[in-house]
């Protein structure tokens, strides 16, 4: 590889993380301290709207922004095409939820959701305004920029939403949130991103975008509207409280999930496909990239898991015990989001979508049918049934992986199942230790330490490779690990 597309990848891991940890670290600290504030049913209130803006932004998105990315000889006539293309989605898109917000509210039973869905739709016309220059930053890999732009905008929302709950606002003070997180973004990468549309609609462009996104928009909505189901349905037919207690269980468990593998894949994904049609280099460095996910997550969700009940207690106050059970739960259910989202990352370099769409289709349908089997027994028995959802969606998503560059279920397992072992061990030893004091102060950072001490000992010891791994992927020796050599195609 030329030493400036060395450079480009390490300094896109460096900014990476801090954008990932910095803001969702500012973000997690404003969480906080509003959750102290507020109440779980203000949460669970705010959680309702959220899940029809989530599919909203799949329709605005439509697989454009990856096309974009993965397109080789990118043309100003293609990101005009996108960003035209977006902003009318996103308009038809604030009308429609606009005209349905009285129907939602009464699919709910709760009247202040057409009013708050009003105000927090707003999000459908200010995202489509910055989607291009966002793509062009990662296509280039330049997350330094998207750094300042995510964290500049946490702050800014954060306190706005802060003051708000300081002045008796409630609920409302999480909307302009979120709306102000929109409007700072949207600015900022508008001043930062330095690209305005400069060529007309073209439908050339059109058509290969939407040959590629049309496949990644199916797969999106399904994905979108099944990760929402469980909200959906917990606030049709459980309480707000319990919504709240769900979305905010949720949201622990995703920060080290989400944020990890979601560093590794932005960074990774635009090397990899200099080596796309290399399976065998493929293959090795897929498999070594799975193991450092596993070998990162794995221990931060079972510790996590471990020590729900103080951390809960002490950080958002006894109101929020509902949520220490389904947070223990959930970490065992998220702890698995790298290894799905790898695999279905392979396909999308690929330029498989369609195998993408079907897995899809076959995923959903069966986390549907179990989640209807647990909804009679409540919201414990839901998100149970959520980790053996997710055990089942592995099989499913590692058969194309195994067809594709011949690293399939089995292997996967035989790469991350020793590390699983190794941070179970880790989670018991963890539960050991709390037993040493009731006094939940002392309790949380004394598993903190037990599970971190116990579980570099014995990676030291039992996985000698994937800790050698995990150092290498430190910014000046991230190339190494994944020998890359000049590449095949330009970015």
């Amino acid at each position: 590889m030329s030493e400036n597309l060395k450079s480009k990848t390490q300094k896109g891991l460096v900014w990476s993380f801090v954008e990932r940890f910095a803001t969702q670290g500012v973000q997690f600290l404003f969480g906080i301290i509003l959750a102290r504030l507020l109440s779980p049913e203000d949460y669970g209130t705010i959680a309702m709207p959220l899940v029809f803006l989530a599919i909203a932004q799949c329709f605005i998105d439509s697989g454009f922004s990856t096309a974009l990315i993965r397109k080789p000889d990118l043309t100003e006539e293609d990101l005009s095409t996108a960003f035209y293309f977006n902003i009318g989605v996103g308009a038809i898109c604030y009308f429609a939820l606009f005209l349905t917000s009285p129907l939602i509210a009464d699919f709910y039973n709760t009247p202040i959701l057409s009013d708050l869905l009003k105000v927090t739709a707003l999000a459908t016309l200010f995202n489509p305004l910055c989607a291009v220059q966002q793509a062009i930053l990662t296509r280039k890999i330049d997350f330094k920029t998207q750094a300042i732009v995510s964290l500049s905008g946490a702050i800014v929302s954060g306190s706005v939403g802060l003051v708000m709950a300081y002045s008796g606002y409630g609920i409302w003070s999480l909307v302009f949130q979120q709306v102000g997180g929109y409007v700072i973004r949207t600015i900022l990468l508008w001043m930062l991103g330095r690209w305005k549309p400069k060529r007309k609609w073209s439908w050339e462009s059109f058509r290969y975008l939407w040959g590629f996104g049309s496949k990644m928009l199916g797969s999106a909505l399904l994905d979108t509207t099944y990760n929402n189901i469980y909200p959906i349905v917990i606030g049709k037919f459980f309480s707000a409280n319990d919504l709240g207690n769900y979305t905010r269980a949720q949201q622990f468990s995703s920060l080290p999930s989400s944020n990890v593998s979601g560093i590794l894949q932005r960074v990774t994904f635009p090397v990899l496909s200099s080596i796309q049609n290399e399976d065998e280099r493929l293959a090795r460095n897929y498999r070594k990239i799975l193991k450092t996910s596993a070998f990162l997550v794995f221990p931060m969700m079972l510790m996590l898991s471990a020590v729900a009940a103080p951390l809960i207690r002490v950080l958002l106050t006894d109101k929020w015990v509902g949520c220490i059970i389904l947070l223990q739960i959930i970490c065992f259910d998220m702890m698995w989001y790298p290894i799905h989202a790898i695999n279905l990352s392979l396909l999308t370099l690929k330029g498989r979508s369609d195998l993408f769409f079907r897995l899809e289709i076959i995923k959903k349908i069966v986390g549907v049918c179990i989640m209807c089997v647990t909804i009679p027994h409540g919201v414990i028995w839901m998100v149970s049934g959520s980790v053996v959802s997710s055990m089942i969606a592995l099989i499913i998503n590692t058969y194309y992986t195994g067809k594709l560059i011949r690293v399939g279920y089995l292997k996967q397992m035989g790469d991350v199942l020793p590390i699983f072992g190794v941070a179970l061990f880790m989670w018991f030893v963890i539960h050991a230790s709390l037993l040493l004091t009731p006094n939940i102060y002392i309790q949380l950072p004394l598993g903190i330490c037990v599970g971190s001490l116990t579980y570099i000992i014995c990676a030291k010891m039992l996985l000698k490779s994937e800790w050698a791994d995990t150092m290498s992927m430190l910014p000046s020796k991230f190339l190494s690990l994944i020998h890359i050599s000049e590449p095949t195609r330009p970015y």
